[in-house]
């Protein structure tokens, strides 16, 4: 899976899916849906869930990757054909995202999807 970007270009669609994973979260909260603690240091997003498991996201820009570890395995991630996708099953980003994120918090959770340019 090879894609064409330019790092200035991943930096930007990897840092806007992060927003969009904390935008998410931030909506949940106030919809009194679940309580997700958010902490982001640069292109690292951590998220502690109600139960004290955690999920990591990470930007990786020599690669031009996004990784994704949760209690169930971690997958890396490439941009190409309009979204992220998992370099070794085609899985889409934030379809993993959301069931990782319901199995780890014990209810149905989903991100919306993003428009990404």
């Amino acid at each position: 899976m090879t894609t064409n970007l330019s790092d200035a270009e991943y930096l930007a669609l990897a840092t806007k899916t992060l927003t969009h994973v904390e935008v998410t979260i931030d909506a949940w909260l106030d919809a009194d849906v679940i309580d997700i603690d958010t902490h982001r240091t640069g292109g690292l997003l951590e998220l502690s869930f109600p139960n004290g498991s955690k999920m990591v996201l990470n930007m990786q820009p020599p690669l031009h990757e996004l990784w994704l570890a949760a209690q169930a395995g971690g997958s890396h991630y490439k941009y190409a054909d309009g979204r992220w996708c998992d370099t070794r099953t085609g899985a889409e980003f934030f379809a993993v995202l959301s069931q990782q994120a319901s199995r780890q918090a014990g209810q149905p959770l989903a991100w919306p999807p993003l428009s990404l340019f």
